[in-house]
């Protein structure tokens, strides 16, 4: 996913997203001159971040 297309999806401003991968929050891969992130690095960095932890149950 492009920085813009996060940026959208969570509400944020680009400028926010840029810095989380700055301050390496948001794990992203440098092509070129643009930033990418996985899908699931996307998942792993709002559920680091969500207020209550979701358990497995059988």
């Amino acid at each position: 996913m492009t920085i813009q297309e996060v940026a959208d999806l969570l509400k944020v401003s680009v400028a926010t997203v840029r810095t989380w991968i700055k301050n390496e929050e948001l794990r992203a891969v440098k092509l070129e001159r643009e930033y990418r992130i996985a899908k699931i690095d996307l998942e792993r960095f709002v559920n680091g971040r969500a207020t209550m932890k979701v358990t497995e149950s059988d």
